[in-house]
């Protein structure tokens, strides 16, 4: 079995993979901060959806990549999990 360090070693080699990967790199990172906080929470999608004041599809579209939401919408789920949403250009 193959560990994804080194996946992405190999994958990588191609310099159009890693391009690629490096522009979804800040779309990655919000995903995996959403899912990592709500599971720390112990919260269902469902119950993240209620207190963001959204359907659940919502949540699995935005934690699956599928959907491109506003800053507005990221606000609301990082306050519904306790946090801030904070953009930065470094």
């Amino acid at each position: 079995m193959i560990t994804l360090q080194e996946f992405k070693k190999e994958l990588f080699k191609d310099h159009e993979a890693r391009k690629l990967y490096d522009e979804m790199e800040a779309e990655y990172q919000v995903i995996s901060e959403v899912i990592g906080k709500r599971l720390k929470k112990k919260m269902s999608q469902k119950q993240l959806a209620d207190r963001v004041g959204t359907k659940q599809s919502a949540i699995s579209r935005l934690e699956s990549g599928n959907s491109n939401p506003s800053v507005n919408f990221l606000s609301k789920v990082a306050k519904a999990l306790g946090g801030e949403l904070q953009i930065r250009i470094v």
